[in-house]
């Protein structure tokens, strides 16, 4: 896949998930399979105030290429200064404007899925990002098919995007106010899909291989984007890689390689960020890898507890016992 002068090798991206897509689970999600990853948002207006902390979201990996780095803000001028800065700071392959977050404290600002009630403002952004960043650089957008059931302006902000000098567009099949609760809407998707010519991810509701060869004959797209499916099941990327090669998949992981894969994501985000500020996210990431297990309940339960690094082997010995 070609997104402007950076090829893709296959059909597979990580999406950006705040608070969840960090060096670490970008690593080893690259590992099983996925071909782009994707930093959490950072704030253009940030970037331009010269936030001290922002800038380690953008880090990447030193083989993490390809890879983008995702900005989001409401203002054309501050978005194209946001845009070069998120370049310079961490020599990504490709930027990528959020459209898409449905958080209230960044809708309430005017940005991300805001931004969809204002089709000639979405393509205000990307060309005022595109002006800045000059040819060379690819830039895509990550956005919703709608604010509302009322305000259906997929296809509409598309066609501003590409208009405006977006490369690739990747699509989340619901609206702002659906959130992530009720199914995605495959036809919107095929709808935009249809109506621009760039290349368009497919993203939402993955959590098999063949569920995406699905969303894939429904909407057309050009690959498929997979967000909260891969939490706990990095694995996913590489079940859906083989699919889509048509070769045969691999086995499901074995509980040994599971909880080997929890602790080396849990230890390379100690690595990069300090026990103090790693272990709470820590949490959230270990409760997924608990999916499945016998006594779940209750080892989710510790896995709200963790506070040391230390406390992650009590967690897999506890794992082991129980099964």
């Amino acid at each position: 896949m070609q997104i402007g002068n950076v090829t893709i090798n296959g059909k597979l991206a990580l999406a950006p998930m705040a608070g969840v897509t960090d060096l670490a689970f970008r690593h080893i999600c690259r590992e099983h399979g996925a071909a782009l990853t994707v930093t959490e948002m950072v704030s253009a207006k940030a970037l331009c105030y010269k936030d001290k902390k922002t800038p380690r979201l953008l880090e990447l990996g030193a083989d993490e290429h390809p890879a983008a780095a995702q900005i989001f803000g409401h203002e054309p001028d501050t978005m194209a200064e946001g845009a070069k800065l998120a370049l310079e700071k961490s020599g990504c392959d490709i930027i990528d404007i959020n459209m898409g977050c449905p958080a209230p404290k960044i809708t309430g600002s005017g940005a991300g899925s805001r931004l969809l009630l204002d089709p000639p403002l979405c393509g205000q952004m990307v060309a005022a990002a595109r002006k800045a960043l000059g040819d060379d650089t690819p830039l895509t957008v990550k956005m919703r098919i709608g604010w509302d059931a009322d305000h259906l302006t997929g296809v509409e902000v598309a066609k501003q995007l590409e208009g405006n000098g977006a490369d690739l567009i990747a699509v989340h099949g619901r609206t702002r106010e659906q959130m992530y609760i009720p199914p995605i809407d495959t036809a919107a998707i095929a709808a935009i899909k249809q109506a621009v010519s760039v290349p368009v991810l497919a993203n939402g509701d993955v959590t098999t291989a063949d569920e995406a060869l699905t969303l894939l004959e429904a909407t057309g797209c050009d690959g498929v984007m997979i967000g909260r499916g891969a939490l706990g099941d990095p694995w996913l990327f590489a079940q859906v890689r083989a699919a889509l090669l048509g070769e045969e998949r691999p086995p499901e992981p074995t509980l040994n390689q599971r909880m080997t894969a929890l602790r080396d994501q849990i230890y390379e985000m100690c690595e990069e960020k300090g026990e103090w500020a790693a272990m709470p996210q820590a949490r959230s990431q270990a409760m997924h890898y608990m999916k499945g297990l016998h006594g779940a309940a209750a080892l989710r339960r510790y896995c709200s507890m963790l506070e040391h690094f230390s406390d992650v082997d009590t967690l897999i010995e506890a794992v082991y016992r129980l099964q």
